[in-house]
């Protein structure tokens, strides 16, 4: 995975402004590849979801043997205890890796998430406690531990920010949910401040989902059957992070974050996340090239990294055509197309996803555990 830092579109896109992180984790990602995407790669964080580990644990023997070994020793292990026992360990390794990278940038990068539990998506208190259950366990300063961006999960971040923990706040997918976070993000900064405890050290992220977007409204606008309609497709995800990202610039550069920026507080970055595209049309790097900007992350799958790598091209488009993303978005209501619809049913559907998701992987480890007793 080696390449030459000065003609890697990933080194390239840092030099910009930009992280890219990669949306992948497994045991095996330890023993060599990760450090080497690091030195070579620039790559300067990892994300982790239910999913990823359902693949990781459900699909390889990677883990067969520890379970052997925790089932030896704990008879009555639950399944969630199990989960954690096998991926807080991944999640230290990780964060052991990217160690250098946090500390050489000074806390802003070298972030590896672990998210809390799905069924906790409208549970705020239940979330605060996990969340801190896991910052606890894992007991690394480059951890961030991710939550749904739920009303409830607006509220639990907002807490957690307040008692210094990282957050990486998941599954955003309208600009009205981003700019409740970005909220929640400051107002977590001031109690901090106002506890006086310092706000320097925190990092967070707003994930804020791509590719999903234009998924569901390109059916819409295909179901409309109008040239007008169809010359949208591809084009309403794209739009709909660079206005995200238009109410980050205001916001972060404003006077209301000027008093917590004195105090050394950081702006909480956008990342762009489900930049992997599902639609063979378009090109494999699309949600990457048109989402390139300073103060951004973009967590990406690993297929979808190497294309990049490959063929990518690196350079600041982020902020080019607002008021046209402005416009496309505005453009859809003539053809009976509603995003706010469409992005509430996309966090749903995504919990629910996510949900089944962490609910086949404890099955999948009741499974091996019973194969390791019998």
């Amino acid at each position: 995975m080696s390449s030459n830092n000065a003609t890697n579109p990933m080194a390239m896109a840092y030099d910009i402004g930009q992280s890219l992180w990669l949306d992948y984790i497994q045991k095996s990602l330890m023993d060599g590849d990760l450090q080497a995407m690091i030195k070579d790669d620039r790559l300067m964080g990892l994300t982790s979801n239910p999913a990823i580990f359902e693949q990781a644990i459900a699909k390889t023997s990677e883990y067969d043997s520890e379970i052997t070994a925790i089932v030896g020793k704990q008879k009555d292990v639950s399944e969630l205890e199990l989960f954690n026992q096998l991926a807080i360990p991944d999640i230290q390794a990780a964060a052991d890796a990217f160690a250098a990278t946090y500390e050489a940038t000074n806390g802003v990068d070298g972030m590896v998430s672990l998210e809390v539990t799905p069924e906790l998506a409208h549970d705020a208190a239940g979330t605060i406690a996990m969340g801190m259950e896991l910052h606890g366990r894992v007991n690394r300063p480059n951890l961030m531990i991710k939550v749904p961006g739920t009303s409830a999960g607006v509220k639990a971040f907002e807490a957690l920010t307040a008692m210094g923990v990282n957050v990486n706040v998941t599954l955003l997918f309208s600009v009205s949910r981003y700019k409740e976070i970005a909220q929640a993000y400051i107002r977590g900064l001031e109690r901090r401040h106002a506890d006086g405890h310092p706000v320097d050290k925190i990092a967070s992220v707003a994930s804020f989902f791509v590719s999903r977007v234009d998924v569901s409204v390109d059916k819409e606008l295909e179901d409309n059957g109008s040239d007008a309609a169809k010359a949208l497709k591809g084009k309403i995800a794209i739009a709909n992070a660079k206005v995200a990202y238009g109410h980050f610039v205001n916001l972060f550069g404003s006077e209301q974050f000027a008093n917590l920026r004195d105090q050394g507080a950081r702006p909480q970055r956008l990342l762009w996340a489900s930049t992997g595209v599902k639609n063979p049309d378009y090109s494999d790097v699309m949600y990457i090239e048109e989402l390139i900007g300073p103060d951004t992350v973009n967590t990406v799958p690993p297929k979808t990294m190497e294309a990049f790598k490959d063929h990518g091209v690196a350079e600041s488009r982020l902020m080019k055509n607002l008021a046209q993303a402005h416009k496309d978005i505005s453009g859809l209501t003539e053809f009976g197309v509603s995003l706010n619809t469409i992005t509430d049913k996309l966090e749903a559907d995504g919990i629910q996803s996510f949900a089944e998701s962490f609910d086949r992987l404890l099955a999948v480890l009741a499974d091996k555990r019973k194969s390791v007793a019998s």
